[in-house]
């Protein structure tokens, strides 16, 4: 017996819901038979759209969280029940699974809640050729999937899927880059690898002792530990400083969960900006043209090292549109986000090799072409750094902030004409801002000042959260305008 069950339905009635990168939820809430249903859902557009029949192997895997593997175990019971082979790739780099699709021009999916706490988790969809793209979530969305007979009544498999034998997408993935950027790249390099929780741990370190660095392995953790690349916690910025001084490394290099998101270090144990570390990536890759959200740093304006910069709404979907777009135009183009994640939509030859295009989030290659480059320029991480024109950013983000909250304060200032708007802002921020001179309202609310500080207020894509951003010609000056703003909005009614 089957039931047909609208997606839009599971996602009002669940939560679980498309936010910037995949769906996202609870673990409470993705139910096997709410993950069973949006597999299927997936399965059914990709089989519209011609990229997948009955027959065709879809890739799966997933990152450490301690829901992973019952949620691959629903998504892959969803594949059978619609004819495909489940290649089940095991607990590998979101990059790595997407890549080893991409190759094989299979859809694939990554069971990760990326940097959040382990009480969520998620699902992130790939076509055979790229992201899944926000016509892509409106297509799955609208459709109706005839549930068999499966689920006990709380939702969950009454049986236990059958083991599949393991695909090996580590392997390719790690050779990507040690083919592209050879054996002596980090030659004489002492590099730290904070590992943590980080699903692709173990490949950075296989990756970077490959190209020639001394690596050490650092903080292990069998517990799953929410590193949020935009808004490091001060743990691990202390830790970084510890580390550095402690083993006097060149740098130190970690990812976020799904090691789709990159967190590198300088020789002082100072993390770099995401949004930094990607403009350094497209300059020493040669990439002509950019598209980023509207809340990375200005610097890469300000340098002009590139001949189109295109600013989108934050979610790696908007950059890969936007990215697509300059291909289009004959540019050499990449894509990148604040949160470090880097997206390669043209391949690049260095030296006689050549890097293919990989268009999803990778947190390895911004790493290792700006370690690279160091290297080369005889710079250290730091000094490399000094090279861009002097633009800082902060970040942080007040959690248990209700979305409907966050988003009815963001259309509350930013309703009306300029001139009200900016009275508005600058009520709230001029004291220790002073007065508000631009603003743009592409993605939240980003408010530029005379000064040229800048404060950008957003309501999270995927969860409870309020993300407030700064930027100001100095990191003191960032950090600052940061904990004033974060005051200002907490006290808010």
């Amino acid at each position: 017996m089957t039931k047909t069950t609208l997606v839009a339905t599971v996602m009002e009635e669940s939560g679980v819901a498309f936010g910037t990168s995949g769906a996202r939820g609870l673990v409470t809430a993705m139910t096997d038979r709410v993950c069973f249903t949006y597999t299927c859902a997936f399965l059914q557009h990709m089989a519209a759209i011609g990229q997948f029949a009955p027959g065709m192997a879809v890739a799966i895997a997933g990152d450490l969280r301690p829901s992973s593997p019952r949620i691959l175990g629903a998504c892959a019971s969803a594949i059978v029940h619609c004819g495909g082979i489940v290649d089940h790739c095991g607990f590998v780099p979101s990059p790595a699974v997407a890549a080893y699709g991409f190759a094989r021009g299979i859809p694939s999916l990554m069971v990760t809640g990326s940097h959040i706490p382990d009480d969520r988790n998620g699902i992130k969809f790939n076509r055979a050729d790229g992201e899944v793209l926000k016509p892509d979530e409106a297509a799955i969305r609208a459709q109706g999937v005839d549930l068999p007979d499966l689920f006990d009544a709380a939702g969950m498999l009454r049986t236990a899927p059958a083991p599949t034998p393991p695909c090996d997408a580590a392997t390719p993935y790690v050779a990507r880059y040690v083919d592209f950027f050879g054996p002596d790249a980090l030659a004489g390099l002492k590099l730290g690898v904070y590992q943590h929780s980080a699903v692709g741990r173990d490949d950075v370190l296989e990756i970077v002792t490959a190209l020639g660095a001394q690596a050490v392995a650092l903080a292990r953790s069998d517990t799953f530990i929410p590193v949020d690349t935009e808004a490091v916690r001060p743990v691990d910025q202390e830790l970084a400083r510890q580390w550095a001084a402690e083993f006097g490394f060149d740098a130190i290099l970690s990812t976020d969960g799904d090691s789709d998101r990159p967190l590198l270090a300088d020789e002082t144990g100072q993390w770099l900006r995401g949004d930094v570390l990607g403009v350094l990536c497209a300059q020493a890759l040669g990439i002509t043209a950019l598209a980023t959200p509207v809340s990375s740093n200005s610097a890469l304006e300000l340098s002009g090292l590139f001949s189109q910069v295109v600013r989108t709404r934050i979610g790696s979907p908007f950059v890969i549109e936007a990215m697509n777009t300059l291909i289009a135009l004959g540019e050499t183009a990449c894509g990148y986000e604040a949160n470090g994640g880097f997206i390669l939509g043209s391949p690049v030859t260095q030296e006689g090799r050549t890097l293919a295009a990989l268009p999803t989030r990778d947190a390895v290659l911004p790493m290792l072409a700006v370690l690279a480059q160091a290297r080369r320029s005889g710079l250290s991480v730091s000094a490399l750094r000094a090279t861009l024109p002097p633009r800082f950013t902060a970040s942080d983000r007040l959690q248990n902030y209700p979305t409907a909250k966050s988003q009815a304060l963001v259309a509350r200032l930013g309703e009306g004409e300029a001139p009200a708007v900016l009275a508005k802002v600058g009520d709230l921020f001029g004291s220790f801002a002073g007065p508000a001179t631009l603003f743009n309202q592409v993605d939240g609310l980003r408010i530029t000042f005379a000064s040229g500080d800048i404060i950008h207020l957003r309501p999270s894509g995927n969860a409870p959260e309020l993300r407030v951003y700064t930027e100001g010609d100095t990191p003191e000056r960032a950090a600052t305008l940061l904990e004033q703003a974060m005051a200002v909005v907490v006290a808010l009614p």
